[in-house]
């Protein structure tokens, strides 16, 4: 892992570049840097998302391909093993480091990704609460496989109503967050939002750049043509060797990305039957309704963002006006183009 010591320099600039997933961030990012080569500049990606710091984890991830990677430099990409656990923390003091030393050698870093957890460490700082527990997290997911979700969250009203209030009953990520909080310190998060500020890990500020289409029914087809190739590139194969590992359980971060929960919970209920893997096999279901509801999720985030510069990526032709928006603001990242 890389080391969390912070420069002592002034305020650094950094463009980032986020959307949902499934959006066109890497055909971006990758077709900037063929622009910037063009004038004999290199760009470094510095990753912003959190399933992607896993080794080991390269199909459902869509991580970037070894060609990609070697054409433009990635950071913050295989740092961890799927056994241990990443927190925004931790990235905003990566990130910040690693824009000082692009930097510092002439390059052109560019923050990519959509995590907006960690977007939101990055550029606001984090309240200090409770540390994950993988423990905790583990007997919470064993809970919501016999209770289900909504009684969890339910359970979640009882104790921390205005969390609650914000939450689905089916927004597991979130619910299981909040319970863990109040289990590990006997405070509720809303307590702990409420006594504690933001405490900043990086001093960055730059322009952020949003992909976001106009038809939510655009994104969905291109999320259903890629979780179709995943499984075509041997999506299962990855779970199943991950599997293997005793040290590997629905409790850990890594296990509980989108798609590899659901392909897990479909193994452990199959045994030694043979998994369905046609169309309608419902962990197929399951795991494509989980990635639409995360990519609802970010573009509400992102939407809360007043200062981002939107760009509809399911415009005929985007990626050419979207090179230009980018191109320009890499020359000067604090300015602010529109």
């Amino acid at each position: 892992m890389r080391s969390t010591t912070v420069a002592p320099v002034g305020p650094l600039s950094v463009c980032c570049l986020v959307g949902p997933t499934a959006s066109g961030k890497t055909e971006l990012a990758l077709a900037l840097a063929e622009r910037l080569a063009a004038d004999g500049r290199s760009l470094e990606i510095i990753s912003l998302d959190s399933a992607l710091v896993y080794r080991g984890m390269d199909i459902g991830t869509a991580k970037p391909t070894q060609a990609q990677r070697a054409a433009v430099r990635h950071h913050l990409i295989d740092i961890l093993d799927p056994s241990q656990a990443y927190s925004a923390a931790q990235f905003s003091a990566d990130c910040t480091a690693l824009v000082s030393e692009i930097s510092a050698r002439g390059a052109v870093p560019l923050v990519v990704g959509g995590t907006m957890l960690y977007l939101k460490a990055l550029r606001d700082g984090l309240h200090a609460m409770p540390t994950a527990d993988a423990d905790i997290r583990q007997a919470i997911d064993e809970e919501a496989t016999t209770r289900g979700w909504p009684a969890l969250h339910a359970e979640l009203a009882q104790v921390d109503p205005d969390t609650a209030q914000r939450l689905a009953p089916n927004d597991a990520q979130r619910i299981q967050r909040a319970l863990e909080v109040w289990r590990s310190s006997g405070r509720t998060m809303t307590a702990w939002q409420r006594e504690l500020r933001p405490h900043h890990t990086s001093c960055v500020a730059g322009p952020v750049v949003s992909l976001e289409p106009a038809s939510r029914a655009w994104l969905h087809d291109r999320i259903q043509r890629r979780w179709d190739h995943m499984v075509e590139d041997g999506f299962v194969q990855e779970v199943l060797r991950m599997r293997q590992r005793e040290d590997l359980h629905l409790g850990l971060p890594s296990v509980r990305c989108v798609g590899y929960r659901q392909l897990w919970q479909a193994l452990d209920a199959a045994k030694d039957t043979t998994l369905d893997l046609s169309p309608a096999a419902p962990w197929r279901l399951a795991a494509l309704a989980a990635t639409r509801q995360l990519a609802k999720r970010q573009l509400t985030w992102l939407r809360s963002i007043s200062d981002r510069q939107v760009v509809a990526c399911d415009a005929q032709a985007a990626l050419g006006p979207a090179v230009d928006l980018l191109y320009r603001l890499v020359q000067r990242p604090q300015a602010h183009i529109v």
